[in-house]
This record gives structure tokens, sequence and C-alpha cells, in this order.
């Protein structure tokens, strides 16, 4: 059993309204001064035990940008052959199930227990979770899918000098009979920003895709959208307003705080899908040259190597003898060197690798690099109190 208590003032200052053609009644409330009332009392209840089953449920978006960087971006690659195919495999970890569904579901079935993973964005989770406590954060950075979600109104007219959100929470325009209409599909987000900055006269309606439009047609005074580079908002003569940045956001592996303490294999399974992202971002624009230089020795050849600035590589340089055959005796009078660069070093570092005498460069990139134990890992246990 479950206990929820939610305060109501007496009376309530300020009611925001939902409105839209689609749900014309629909209306929630948000309380933007608290003052001392009586409490209602709740009782809901919540099932959140993780359901019978013995394989591990990872959620991924079922599709866009972010379902192809999921599946494929991170070398973590399911098997699913048609893109109407909902349930796959990734057949390096097993005992993993992927269930591709849309972001919004794999964060509401991770709270019910129904999933035990999920790589959604950040604005997904705090969206649909609403601070749920049994959402932790795995990884917070899995380095796509960057934008940020953000409060824009028209640059002309009445907001034409308004440049900041304590500047429009101010706009004598905005009274209980004519609050400020913003128009998003963040129906959690959005007020609870509203209501935490102060704004205190605002009605939300209810809107999915081409909000930059709903000022221009007379149906909002503001929008709170994800904006990624801002040029639809450029486009639309909409701007972004200091302090109007509600939450940044790029995809984040999540999990159940219940099926990893709960169900076997949830936490070996996170520990190993950690370790592979931790170790492919590591690895991303990362390139492994090798290249045969003369040398009386190899010591003499690392000296060569680590004089030049660009070919130090991750902690120096590998040297070994390469062997040929003279005279029916092997013997070394090559050393091939192996380093690790970056992609943008790379021209620089075969110029010099030549200087130096190299020759016979060979370049391939690196899928994974991996390290000592990534602190997510240590950061995880000590969240689980493990």
């Amino acid at each position: 059993m479950s206990v929820m208590r939610t305060t109501f003032l007496q009376p309530p200052p300020i009611s925001y309204f939902s409105t839209s053609p689609s749900s014309p009644t629909m209306k929630f409330t948000v309380s933007c001064r608290l003052v001392a009332s009586p409490e209602t009392v709740v009782n809901v209840e919540v099932e959140k035990r993780p359901s019978e089953r013995n394989e591990v449920r990872l959620g991924l978006p079922s599709k866009g940008y972010r379902h192809t960087r999921s599946s494929q971006g991170l070398s973590i690659i399911s098997e699913q052959t048609n893109p109407r195919q909902y349930v796959a495999e990734i057949p390096q970890i097993s005992n993993l199930e992927v269930w591709f569904q849309r972001p919004k579901d794999v964060v509401r079935k991770l709270v019910s227990g129904d999933l035990d993973l999920g790589i959604v964005g950040m604005d997904t989770v705090m969206e649909y979770g609403q601070g749920d406590g049994d959402l932790i954060i795995v990884h917070d950075a899995l380095d796509y899918g960057d934008c940020h979600l953000s409060l824009a109104i028209p640059k002309y007219g009445i907001f034409e000098n308004i440049n900041s959100l304590d500047e429009l929470a101010k706009m004598p325009q905005w009274t209980p009979e004519r609050p400020l209409r913003v128009a998003t599909g963040f129906t959690y987000l959005g007020p609870k920003f509203m209501k935490d900055n102060g704004v205190n006269y605002v009605t939300f309606s209810v809107a999915d895709g081409a909000l930059e439009a709903a000022p221009a047609m007379g149906i909002a005074d503001a929008i709170v959208d994800l904006v990624s580079s801002g040029t639809t908002l450029k486009e639309n003569n909409l701007k972004e307003i200091e302090g109007g940045v509600i939450l940044k956001s790029q995809a984040v592996l999540v999990a159940s705080r219940k099926s990893l303490i709960q169900r076997n294999g949830v936490l070996d399974t996170t520990h190993e899908m950690l370790e592979r992202l931790e170790a492919h971002l590591k690895a991303v624009g990362q390139f492994t040259v090798t290249a045969n230089m003369r040398g009386s020795s190899a010591e003499e050849v690392a000296e060569r190597v680590l004089s030049q600035p660009s070919l130090s590589g991750l902690q120096g340089p590998t040297v070994s003898p390469v062997y040929s055959n003279r005279n029916g005796s092997a013997a070394a009078g090559y050393y091939a060197i192996v380093i690790c660069l970056p992609k943008q070093a790379l021209y620089k570092s075969v110029q010099q690798l030549r200087m130096i005498g190299g020759s016979g460069v060979l370049i391939s990139p690196l899928t994974y690099i991996f390290d000592e134990e990534t602190p997510r890992w240590r950061q995880l246990l000590s969240n689980l109190g493990l």
C-alpha cells in the first residue's frame, strides 16, 4: 500500500488549464504559493514488484534518431530483422531481451517493472518518470541526442524587448482573466518549471508537433519544447530567453532500482552494459596507428617517437622488434610501433612518423578502450547501498 499526500491550497491562488481541440476540458492545477492548509490523503494501490520472468529486459526507442543510435551507434548491435519487430537480442550479452517501445513507454514500463533497463533521453525520464524514486540513472551522458527543453517566445509585438524569464513573469498583461498561454507536450515539466520560477498566471494547452506555429496562429503566447540547433525557432520568429532553459538532455541509461536489487542477473547485465558503453565512448574518434621504423634498439626507437609531441598516444608507444630472415637467421632490423591517436591528429602524426623514419603506416579505428573500473559503476553500487 502506497499513500500519496496531496496538499490543496485554501483557496487555490492559481489554476492552470489545458485547453486543446482534442481535449477542451482537460485541467490540471499547479500551486504557485504555499500557504497553511489541511491535507487531503489519497490512498493509491501501486504495484511495482518485478514480474515473474528470468530474462533481463532492455527498452530502446522504437524509431527515430535515438532508435538508430541506441541500436547500432554504440556497437551493441540488436538482431532486429524488420522495423515492425518489437523484440530482439544483443548476441554479445546473454539473457538480455531488447524491447523496442515508444520512449515514454520505456519509462512507464521501467516504473511498472515490465522493463529492467532503458536508453532514452533525460527529458523523457524527467517528464514521464516525474521524480519516481525507483528510477536510477546508470549513465547520464551517452553522447548523442543532445538537446534542451526550453521556453520560447516571439521576437515581435509585446515580447520584442522581453529577454529574460524574470521580465516575462513581470509583464502586466498577465492576469487571472488573461494568463500567459503556453503550448507544450511537456505537461509535467512545463507547469512545474513555471511554478518553481514564480510565473503566476499561466495556462497550458497540450499539443504535439509543430508547436513553433502556435504563437503566429494566435493560439499561444509561448511554447515549451525541445531545442537542438535553434534553427526552427529562428525560422518561426521565436527566441529563447535568459533563465528559460528547463532541462538539458541527451541519451541516458536508466534502470529500475527494484530490478537491480531484486532480480537475479540484472545487476551483472547492467555492469556489462555500463562497461561496454564506457569503453565504446572512450574509443569514439580514436585510431590505432602501426608503423615500422629502423633502429638500434627498442629504447632508441621509443625515444625518437616520444620526441614528437603528437605521438605519445594514451600512455606512450608500444615498441616491438620485427624479425626478418637474414642469411638463414632471424634478425631484427626494424621495430614496429603501435600508438592510439585521435582522428584530428592523424595526418600530422603520419607526417611526424615519416620525419623520424617511419614507414608502412597502418591505421584502423577502435571499437572499445577498456580502462580501469568506471567510477559510474562504483557510484551505482553506492546509490543502491551495496
